[in-house]
């Protein structure tokens, strides 16, 4: 069901400042038409898992866009000519809300979110027919190569090398906390192909295929015990000169444009609905001093300003959508998103910690990977907060840190 936030919310038509906030019969319909499809088609082991808060398998991810794929609905966001649904702002909306609250794993964004807008808007027409098919249909994993070790929120300060060579170029150096790497075939990169160029200059977009001689993924287990992000080592890796992607020496204009869909797209607010619902269910279920702590007067007002936080970041999330409807890069209202969005969901896990109690000082990574098959004190759900908290410390910085983001409201909405 729709949250009360959800009912608020609608179809945001802008005409002369005014917006009106109610869904309209059609709307609803699609709403409905969005809970059967996933009522009928959303495994069960999948839901099972989400809900839970346990780990995913790859396939779990694959198997997901495939079915999406298969009903056409493999890229809400994109236009039809593209094989997209062609859904405006609004069903978007709706079809995220509606998915996260189901259960359905969260569409990883390093394919349909990230790199296939940049292909719609500065690749090649070779390169869109090529690529754009293949994401939505999860026949290629993708991940990201923007961070260095020396250069993560200071991403112009690169300097992973690209060398033409005939009708290639060589790269050599190395990309860092490239999540997920470990399934992906191939990877989009910021390169370096004018040394003496100013920061900002000289970096080229390109396409590498992750089976290519001279590519080495090392992981990176981060202290929830998981194995998600990884170093990625290039050592003389031929990329033919027609995974270019744009201008050479202008990779810049790319890389702005993908991470402010980046940093739409890690705000999760159909995500964060769907734990802070999770985490009313706990806090209904736990007692303390003979009370639940929903009853607990503090801890209600904690929950209650969260809701309140997230129903206003949907108004922004709108916005940012119906920008990207007509054609326009999110803005700094992308910063805000993330750095909200990221807020909320942080918070959503501290307070999920605390609802849990004693029971969230056990991270079994072992247990969870084994399908809990050994003994698990208190219930199911305890056993994955723990992981989920520390996990969600990174929010702050991956992206952009949230400091980042917030001189580039100011530099853009306030002026230097």
């Amino acid at each position: 069901m729709p949250s009360t936030a959800g009912k608020l919310l609608a179809s945001i038509r802008i005409k002369n400042t005014i917006m009106d906030l109610h869904f309209t019969p059609a709307e609803q319909q699609f709403r409905s038409e969005v809970r059967d499809f996933l009522e009928a088609n959303l495994p069960q082991d999948i839901r099972h898992k989400v809900h839970h808060g346990l780990p995913l398998a790859s396939e779990d991810y694959v198997r997901w866009q495939r079915l999406l794929h298969e009903r056409g609905w493999g890229g809400p966001a994109w236009p039809q000519a593209f094989g997209g649904c062609g859904w405006n702002p609004v069903q978007q909306y709706i079809f995220e809300e509606e998915a996260a609250m189901a259960g359905a794993p969260r569409t990883l964004p390093f394919g349909v979110k990230m790199v296939a807008p940049v292909l719609m808007a500065f690749g090649t027409p070779a390169q869109q027919q090529y690529f754009l098919p293949r994401i939505l249909a999860a026949e290629d994993w993708w991940c990201q190569g923007y961070s260095e070790p020396n250069a993560g929120s200071d991403l112009a300060s690169l300097k992973m090398r690209a060398e033409r060579n005939g009708d290639d170029y060589v790269v050599n150096g190395q990309k860092t906390w490239t999540t997920l790497g470990q399934y992906a075939n191939w990877i989009f990169c910021l390169v370096r192909t004018d040394p003496a160029a100013k920061p900002q200059r000289g970096i080229s977009f390109l396409l590498i295929d992750m089976q290519s001689p001279g590519v080495s993924l090392r992981p990176i287990i981060t202290m929830d015990g998981a194995h998600e992000v990884n170093e990625v080592w290039f050592d003389n890796v031929r990329v033919p000169a027609a995974n270019l992607v744009g201008e050479e020496n202008k990779g810049w204009t790319c890389a702005k444009f993908l991470l402010g869909h980046e940093r739409a797209n890690i705000a999760g607010i159909g995500i964060a609905k769907r734990e802070l619902a999770r985490l009313k269910r706990i806090a209904e279920q736990a007692l303390r001093d003979g009370r639940t702590l929903m009853q607990n007067p503090l801890f209600a007002l904690r929950i209650a300003q969260i809701e309140i936080d997230l129903m206003a970041l949907e108004i922004t999330n709108l916005r940012v959508l119906s920008a990207e409807h007509e054609a326009r890069a999110p803005g700094p209202e992308a910063s805000l998103l993330k750095i909200r969005g990221t807020e909320i969901q942080q918070a959503i896990t501290e307070l999920l910690v605390q609802a849990i109690g004693p029971y969230a000082l056990q991270l079994r990574r072992e247990a969870m990977a084994a399908g809990f098959a050994a003994p698990v004190a208190g219930p199911l759900e305890a056993v994955g907060i723990a992981a989920g908290y520390l996990n969600m410390r990174k929010l702050s910085i991956y992206g952009g840190s949230n400091e980042i983001q917030k001189n580039i409201i100011a530099q853009n909405l306030i002026g230097n």
